[in-house]
Order: structure tokens, then sequence, then C-alpha cells
């Protein structure tokens, strides 16, 4: 399915390989190209299908009929589900895992095992909690950045601001020019996912009753908004799991790859090896090895202009 056609809007997917369906969603400003490695991983064992979401990558600009909402991106990814006839394990990185918890919660029936990795589900900040306020309050000054940036036509500012809050002071300057320009040209989409994530009703509360296998995987090095999220995710969710990787920050399937990447892996092994002993239906491929070497770590912010 290299393009299809979703609410008629055109959205680019990425396929490969063959077995239980993985479906992969990248993070705000990236396309599906940030899972390139884990798709040549996962590809000898799974069908593995990684789309560009809304006004990213060849994937068409949200229409702008109505409010944009989360509910909206996980709609068409609902509908991508709904495609592919089996249950589907489901990976979503920042804005692509609060995606996919917004899936996971309206119709966990279409799905095997769920990742998120830092979901910027910022909605659910909105507790009483201090620390979740203080959280709340720094990630909606870099929306205010954006959206301010956005309406002065400051897109190459913008950006940079956003880029250097996930990613480390300095990180912008880093990038060649060209790539800066191919970057800021979707500041508008980013705009977008800082509303949709920080206005969406869901509460922390209506996903205690997600069955799911879930794993909640967060860098050590993050900022307080995802680091809170992940904590908050891993005490409510019933079937979750709860992994940090030390020295790594909010994009660390892209800095620290390989130890994300086979974290995934084995978490959907363990399902396959779950789903064995309690006789479900679904059966999983054979067993294989997953090569867990470490590879050379990549640029992080470079690899969202790919």
């Amino acid at each position: 399915m290299p393009r299809i056609e979703i609410y008629g809007s055109g959205f680019e997917v990425h396929e490969q390989g063959s077995g239980e369906p993985v479906v992969l969603l990248h993070a705000s400003g990236s396309s599906n190209a940030q899972w390139r490695a884990l798709i040549e991983q996962l590809s000898p064992r799974y069908r593995v299908i990684a789309p560009d979401l809304y006004g990213y990558g060849a994937s068409a600009n949200w229409p702008g009929r109505g409010v944009f909402c989360l509910g909206h991106e996980a709609a068409v990814v609902r509908a991508l589900l709904d495609r592919i006839d089996e249950p589907s394990h489901l990976v979503g990185h920042s804005y692509g895992g609060a995606v996919a918890l917004n899936v996971a919660r309206s119709r966990g029936e279409l799905l095997r095992s769920l990742t998120v990795i830092e979901p910027a589900a910022f909605h659910l900040l909105r507790e009483s909690d201090e620390t979740d306020a203080a959280a709340l309050r720094e990630i909606s000054a870099i929306a205010d950045t954006v959206a301010h940036a956005l309406a002065c036509g400051e897109y190459t500012a913008g950006f940079g601001r956003f880029v250097d809050y996930w990613s480390g002071p300095g990180a912008w300057a880093g990038i060649p020019a060209a790539k800066r320009d191919a970057l800021a040209a979707r500041l508008s989409k980013v705009a977008l996912d800082f509303h949709a994530t920080l206005n969406e009703p869901t509460r922390l509360e209506d996903f205690g009753a997600l069955t799911v296998a879930t794993l909640v995987v967060q860098g050590a090095c993050s900022p307080l908004p995802t680091r809170r999220i992940c904590e908050r995710l891993a005490a409510v969710l019933p079937e979750a799991q709860s992994k940090t990787i030390e020295g790594a920050g909010h994009m660390a399937p892209v800095t620290h790859r390989d130890e994300v990447n086979c974290l995934i892996a084995a978490h959907l092994a363990e399902n396959a090896a779950k789903r064995r002993r309690t006789g479900s239906p679904h059966n999983p491929n054979p067993e294989s090895k997953h090569d867990c070497n470490r590879a050379g770590v990549a640029s992080a912010v470079e690899q969202l202009a790919a």
C-alpha cells in the first residue's frame, strides 16, 4: 500500500515484510523515514506498515474542515488498521505515541500489543499534582512559541525552538541550512499537533480499562513533560511495563535506536509467547533472534528532514 486514500486525503504508507502486522507512527515534525532501521530489523519476521501522518512526508495536509483534534489523526490510523485483516502491533513515538494511545483506548480490539515511546499526550498532565502542572506550563510555553512563530511567519525560528527543546540547545544550529528550510516548512502541522494534544479531553482514568499489553519507553534525560506522562501511564495502565534508557533524551528512537528497537522487538516476541501460552487463536510467527548489536548513533534532528 504505497499510497492510500482515507477520508478524501492521500497518505503515503511504507510497507515491508510479511507476518503479523506492526504499524509504526512517527513523531511530530518527522515522517516514516525515522523508522528505517526498525523496519529493516522487523521486516524479516513481521509485516511492517509505516504511514506518514497528516502534513508530513508525502501525505496530504489537514484539509481544514473543522478544528483539528487528536481524534482526526487517530481516525486515519483506525481506518488503516481496519484495512488489515488481523489485529496489529501498534508503535508510536512522541506525537505518534499520543495518537497510538487514542487508537488503543477507542479500538483496543484492533491491537495485539502497544508500544509508546515518550508519548506527547500532554492532555494527561491536566491533573491536580503540582508536578503535572509545572510540566504542563513548560510544554504550553513551547506550544505558544510555535504558534506565535507561525502567526508571524518566523517558521525557521519557531521550528528551531521546537528542535532545541527536544534535542538540546544548539541542535538546530548544527543542521545544514537546506535541511533547516525543509523542516521549517512543517511548522504549521507542528502547531496543529500541539493544539490537538493539549486540548484532547481524555484523562488518565480513561485508560484504566485498557487491557492491551503495553510497553512504555522513556529516556532518562528527557524533558519533564514526557517523563511525567510516562510515569503516569505506567502507573495507570493495567498491562503496562516501563523501560528507561539511560543517557537518552526524547529522540531516543533515533539517537539510541538500537536500544529502543531491541526493546520493541522483545515486546513483540513476549506478546507472541504469551499468546502461545494462553492458546490465543492468533498464531505468531516462529521465534527468531533479533540483532541487538549497537550500530553507530545517527543524528536525530537531521533524520527528521529525510
